[in-house]
């Protein structure tokens, strides 16, 4: 992985776990989702339509094809995050879904993009997915609790934080065809998709106008931070994706959880803090590996 490609995954993994953290402090729905989905469509309106007015009339089926099944993928991944965020603690479920979610966006790169993957490469992966589960508990995360209610939270957090992890997988796929094969910009990409997801969760917002406003109210200096900043590290990622392997650019990204250790279990008052740094270096560890396989 080129230093500019690493550059950029180091500093989208800051990015996403600040705004991940907002996302768990706000402890927001579907209507969550679809405020952050405004911010953003406003926001970065006037970089869409200038990027958009050279572009879109260049895409064809294929690049709508892929718009829309993204924005399928993304809209299923929050919402299942959010839902967590709300049964179980960020770090558990955050962890896991950045851990698997890579783990098997790699898989799919190797086996059906024919990217290659170094024996330094893969050992890079194992130093991240095993430090994402020593994060997320490790031993602890099966092991019997003497509180119920602590254990089924933790048992939440593993069935939705794997669950998302699987729709991380989706979309990194699509997405990083979208760029790598199609050749879409990465901005369109995601801004583009965003109008896409609000048509899906539109609804379920319209459907109780007056719930919805009073939500806003209680969310919307969460709302306007995830919508604004959220977008940037994920964009990120994509151009890291256009200059280096998806099965070396996937598992990068859960340098995250270096940042979301720490400001994740200072800000939110979560323990565990030794486990979870020995954790961040093994996922340290493995980037380095992954940037110099």
């Amino acid at each position: 992985m080129s230093a500019s490609a690493l550059f950029l995954v180091l500093l989208a993994g800051l990015i996403h776990a600040s705004w991940n953290i907002m996302a768990k402090k706000a402890g927001g729905d579907v209507r969550f989702s679809a405020f952050t989905g405004v911010v953003m469509a406003i926001f970065w309106a006037p970089l869409g339509i200038w990027l958009g007015i050279d572009e879109l009339p260049r895409w064809g089926r294929n690049e709508w094809l892929a718009l829309v099944l993204s924005a399928m993928l993304h809209t299923v991944y929050f919402v299942t995050l959010l839902r967590g965020y709300r049964k179980a603690d960020l770090t558990v479920v955050y962890p896991l879904a950045r851990g698997s979610g890579p783990l098997l966006s790699s898989m799919v790169a190797v086996l059906v993009l024919g990217e290659k993957l170094s024996a330094l490469g893969l050992l890079g992966i194992l130093g991240v997915v095993g430090g994402v589960f020593l994060i997320a508990g490790g031993p602890q995360l099966w092991r019997a609790s003497h509180d119920p209610e602590k254990t089924q939270r933790v048992r939440k957090g593993m069935v939705y934080g794997l669950l998302t992890g699987a729709f991380i997988a989706s979309y990194t796929v699509v997405d990083g065809y979208a760029v790598k094969i199609l050749l879409m910009s990465p901005i369109l990409l995601d801004y583009f998709g965003n109008y896409i997801r609000l048509l899906f969760v539109a609804p379920l917002v319209l459907r109780d106008l007056p719930a919805a406003r009073a939500l806003w109210r209680q969310q919307w200096k969460y709302a306007v931070v995830v919508g604004i900043i959220s977008p940037v590290s994920y964009v990120l990622v994509l151009y890291a994706v256009k200059v280096a392997p998806l099965s070396h650019v996937a598992p990068a990204r859960e340098v995250s959880m270096l940042f979301a250790a720490l400001l994740g279990g200072h800000l939110l008052g979560e323990g565990q803090r030794g486990l979870r740094l020995l954790g961040a270096a093994c996922i340290g560890a493995g980037v380095l590996a992954l940037a110099l396989g």
